[in-house]
């Protein structure tokens, strides 16, 4: 049951219905339910059919219900403007006809600008850290089984965490909610500009909300917690590729109320900032 970044191109690749209407699918891998990265990136995707013309510059969803993996998702796209600069969307994506996920996207016409931007933190790179393979077999007890088999087999990404101290330091001891992680698309991607900002989406709700539970030195893989993301905004700044390294590097300021709240700013290799996203998420203890 691999997954690799080819299945996820096709599976990036909509099924076009009518006019506004797309159908998508999932990777059939044992999944309980559709991963959130997957809904934002495919609803992003249908959004960007209907303006071609002009690039994405952010997006904000709403996860409503958990999708079902073995059932395609139906994505119906609303043209809500199309003025001189901007574009505005919205999509539902829609599963035994109740919408599961509701995303708002803003288009915009290149400009030229005033430019600054955040430096970006200064960790080891990707080189000079251990492989997937490598954490595996350190740490790989310590995981379930089932989630020890999922990291195991064919991926379409690759993650190398920067620091993994919160998995040896003393669990008593309060830890700062920060993670800074290194990502990239596990193969090549062609050179459309579309399809990498749709793997970045993807990639942007990988290990985020477990940002917030650093803190408190738990994880999204313990059976006690229910752990769900509820929204997410993904802000694209530059150009980038996605099949390149980039530097994850998130916080969590608050969690409260059975809610944690967390954010990301995204580098190239190069310190070049091409994202950031926000995300709060569902953290109940049962």
């Amino acid at each position: 049951m691999s997954f690799s970044v080819a299945d996820l191109v096709g599976i990036l690749d909509l099924e076009q219905l009518e006019d506004n209407i797309y159908r998508g699918r999932s990777p059939q891998v044992g999944w309980q339910r559709v991963f959130g990265g997957l809904v934002i990136s495919q609803a992003l995707v249908a959004c960007s059919r209907t303006a071609p013309e002009r690039p994405p510059h952010s997006l904000h969803g709403y996860f409503l219900l958990p999708g079902d993996p073995t059932t395609p998702i139906v994505y119906e796209v609303d043209r809500l403007r199309d003025g001189h600069s901007f574009a505005t969307r919205r999509c539902t994506a829609i599963q035994h006809g109740r919408p599961i996920f509701t995303l708002a996207a803003s288009f915009q016409t290149g400009e030229v600008g005033l430019d600054h931007a955040m430096p970006m933190p200064l960790v080891p790179m990707p080189d000079d850290l251990p492989s997937e393979t490598e954490l595996l077999r350190t740490y790989g007890a310590r995981l379930p089984a089932a989630v020890r088999r999922y990291l195991e087999r064919e991926r379409p990404l690759e993650l190398r965490p920067v620091d993994l101290t919160r998995y040896e330091a003393d669990a008593d001891v309060p830890a700062k909610p920060i993670q800074r992680i290194w990502m990239r698309m596990n193969g090549q991607l062609d050179d459309d500009p579309a399809l990498h900002r749709a793997a970045l989406a993807y990639l942007s709700d990988m290990t985020l909300l477990d940002t917030a539970l650093v803190a408190h030195r738990r994880s999204i893989f313990e059976p006690d917690l229910q752990v769900a993301s509820l929204d997410h905004a993904l802000w694209f700044h530059r150009p980038f590729r996605a099949d390149d390294w980039l530097l994850y590097a998130q916080d969590s300021p608050t969690s409260q109320g059975a809610r944690g709240f967390t954010r990301g700013l995204i580098y190239a290799v190069d310190g070049t900032l091409v994202a950031s996203v926000a995300q709060e998420g569902l953290i109940r203890e049962r």
